[in-house]
């Protein structure tokens, strides 16, 4: 568990703080997405977890203890970090990347080759094919799975993740998200992740907190942001379509009901609302056969628009 309490930061000749008075939970386990305007502080308190930035004032824990008597040193060896633009080391391979971390805290060579190989193999990475090569060899996409492969070596209970995806073409990020998203949920990390895409974050965040002007707005899981906005910023910040953005939260297998369609396309369960209404648009059909679950069932628009209702939603 990562725990802000009134924590503060001011940079020098700054008009006002880049973080105002913090106070913000994140459980154990859980992935916290950071997001607002440029400059409104998500980056410094990503940054001041791991002591890259400290606090004016305030506390910051980890799992209980202040990070403030931990050596600092010794705590972002503790904490994994994957930054935009992945920063991998350019004259080291890739297996000597994600190794970085077990050298510098003395691990066995035998141990670190076997960590190294798994690690890999996590991210989907065939460690016999990616190994020894270097990272000017790699695609945008592959230097970012070296990225978080690396900054989960250690096995440390905690990741921070700053702007992970930012340069990672369109077409690679929301499959990249996904994959890196289901990894981190199976591990039970406890992340922090900073972004500027709001579509990111609802799918990336068990916790959306949305930051401006160094100032906690509102910190809510994804669709309750979407349902319910604090205030005109937040409803403003997460935009008009944010209907639409909630389907993308939610399957198909869970708005069908038991039933058979006559007709319609097949959908698969897993398959997000916000897909299944394009399908269903494009077949010019009020309704689909959804597969995949443990009976046969049914999806209509009617049951759509009433899972992309604000009114329910929030209720």
């Amino acid at each position: 568990m990562i725990r802000f309490e009134a924590v503060s930061k001011r940079f020098p000749g700054a008009s006002g703080p880049a973080v105002d008075d913090l106070d913000l939970t994140v459980p154990e386990g859980r992935t916290c997405v950071l997001i607002g305007p440029s400059g409104c502080g998500k980056s410094t308190t990503l940054r001041m977890v791991n002591r890259l930035v400290e606090p004016d004032t305030g506390r910051i824990s980890v799992d209980g203890a202040d990070i403030r008597a931990a050596d600092p040193i010794a705590l972002r060896r503790r904490i994994g970090y994957v930054l935009q633009g992945v920063g991998l080391f350019p004259h080291y391979s890739v297996g000597r990347n994600v190794a970085t971390v077990p050298e510098l805290l003395g691990w066995p060579r035998t141990r670190i080759a076997e960590r190294v190989d798994a690690m890999l193999d996590l991210v989907g990475l065939d460690p016999g094919l990616y190994r020894d090569r270097r990272p000017d060899s790699l695609s945008g996409g592959q230097r970012q799975r070296v990225g978080v492969a690396r900054a989960l070596a250690a096995d440390p209970p905690v990741l921070l993740m700053d702007e992970p995806f930012g340069a990672v073409d369109p077409v690679a990020r929301a499959r990249l998200q996904a994959e890196i998203g289901a990894i981190l949920m199976r591990l039970s990390k406890t992340v922090i992740l900073v972004t500027h895409d709001i579509d990111e974050a609802m799918r990336m965040g068990d916790l959306v907190a949305l930051m401006r002007n160094g100032r906690l707005v509102q910190a809510d899981a994804p669709e309750r942001l979407l349902a319910a906005p604090a205030d005109p910023f937040v409803a403003d910040f997460v935009g008009q379509d944010r209907a639409l953005r909630r389907l993308a939260l939610l399957t198909a297998g869970e708005a069908a009901r038991p039933g058979l369609a006559a007709s319609g396309p097949e959908i698969a369960a897993g398959t997000s609302l916000r897909d299944a209404l394009a399908l269903m648009l494009a077949a010019g059909t009020d309704r689909a056969r959804v597969t995949g679950g443990p009976e046969p069932a049914l999806l209509t628009l009617e049951a759509i628009r009433a899972a992309a209702s604000v009114e329910n939603a929030s209720g």
